[in-house]
């Protein structure tokens, strides 16, 4: 019988004998959703509060695009004759999407938009579904109350100046955008993101957006109370600053924290045993999978492993296969690697751990080894 036999230990989040997990804490900042959340006026109650065009793109977060709508103000408004539109950074060609239903006060209406692949987590339920593809590096958004297609956008403040456009949004090398700057490029992993949850709006782009994790929400998510009253031709605001600190988080666990290939006899290849390893990771950079082991006692055995990369993961040379693992404190064995965070469930490396030769002639008995998982931030 040849088992092996798991420890835990603290660094690193490395997992010792296939079973462990460890969180590594540093902070970031970001404006907590829920509550009553500062707004700046404007004449618009509903606004754009997220573009995200990295959908289904190398690495993405989710597998769609989207854009999210806010009703910042204390009145449902009828979407019915309303469009959302797109427009490449230069160009003046529009795609308007018709909008639909309506939207409560406080609430959020996601609308979904194409995929390039099947690569990153599903949007939550959308409010309504199009097949519109969204640049992730420039482009324009308009929301407008008509269905017609707008036909500006060459220069800035040329949509803005149009009376039906509700809210406007340039982004990354946009031509036209709402004040003095587009707001940020994007990424696979970084949406457009409209400050204090969505509430404010200073008609300036570059202000009120920054690039930021993709979290969309939909009609059913929590109820967002903007301070202030949006009226036709002005109104009021009050500022309250609100700001949660969100550590950084890195964990590995595995599913059998024994893995035990039964009775052997020398000469024989016990058939490789199965094992899931996940990673669980928010930082944007991504992390490195390794693994080394430990040499069976009594008498060393041939030990290999091979692995399959989860969406979104890049799987190291020649793991197709069975590849003999490293004795420590030889270099760790590379097994993958990912270049953003992951999904909240985290990512599932389907793991084999078999012998590449057949049993040498080692004493009888029970052979055990200690194999070592290790997970870094890139």
């Amino acid at each position: 019988m040849h088992r092996f036999r798991p420890q835990r230990a603290r660094l690193r989040a490395v997992l010792l004998g296939l079973a462990a997990a460890i969180a590594i804490a540093t902070s970031l900042t970001t404006v907590a959703a829920g509550g009553a959340v500062a707004r700046a006026d404007t004449a618009s109650a509903v606004v754009v509060s997220q573009v995200y065009g990295g959908g289904g793109n190398s690495g993405a977060t989710f597998a769609n695009d989207f854009v999210e709508l806010l009703n910042r103000g204390s009145t449902a408004v009828d979407l019915s004759t309303w469009s959302l539109q797109y427009a490449t950074a230069s160009g003046t060609t529009w795609q308007a999407t018709p909008l639909t239903g309506s939207i409560a006060p406080g609430r959020y209406y996601l609308v979904q938009f194409a995929s390039t692949a099947a690569v990153g987590a599903a949007l939550p339920t959308p409010d309504l579904a199009d097949t519109t593809n969204l640049a992730a590096s420039g482009g324009k958004v308009a929301l407008v109350r008509d269905a017609a297609p707008l036909t500006c956008g060459a220069t800035a403040g040329s949509c803005s100046a149009a009376p039906l456009v509700a809210d406007l949004v340039g982004y990354g090398s946009a031509t036209d955008y709402e004040g003095a700057a587009a707001a940020p490029a994007l990424s696979s992993t970084t949406a457009a993101v409209r400050a204090s949850a969505g509430c404010d709006d200073t008609d300036a782009n570059g202000a009120d957006f920054t690039a930021a994790l993709p979290v969309p929400h939909n009609s059913a998510s929590p109820k967002v109370a903007c301070s202030g009253v949006v009226a036709g031709g002005g109104g009021t605001s009050g500022a309250a600053s609100v700001n949660v600190t969100v550590q950084s988080s890195l964990s590995i666990t595995l599913d059998k924290p024994t893995l035990s290939f039964g009775q052997a006899a020398p000469g024989q290849t016990p058939a490789p045993l199965a094992e899931h390893v996940t990673v669980v990771s928010n930082d944007a950079a991504g992390y490195t999978l390794t693994v080394h082991r430990s040499v069976f006692t009594p008498g060393d055995l041939p030990l290999g492993l091979s692995a399959v990369a989860p969406a979104g993961g890049q799987l190291a040379s020649g793991l197709s296969a069975l590849v003999a693992l490293p004795i420590a404190p030889a270099a760790d064995l590379l097994v993958g690697t990912r270049s953003a965070a992951t999904a909240a469930a985290g990512d599932l490396w389907p793991i084999s751990i078999g012998f590449t030769a057949p049993l040498p002639a080692v004493a009888a008995g029970l052979h055990t080894a200690t194999v070592t998982f290790t997970v870094i931030g890139r």
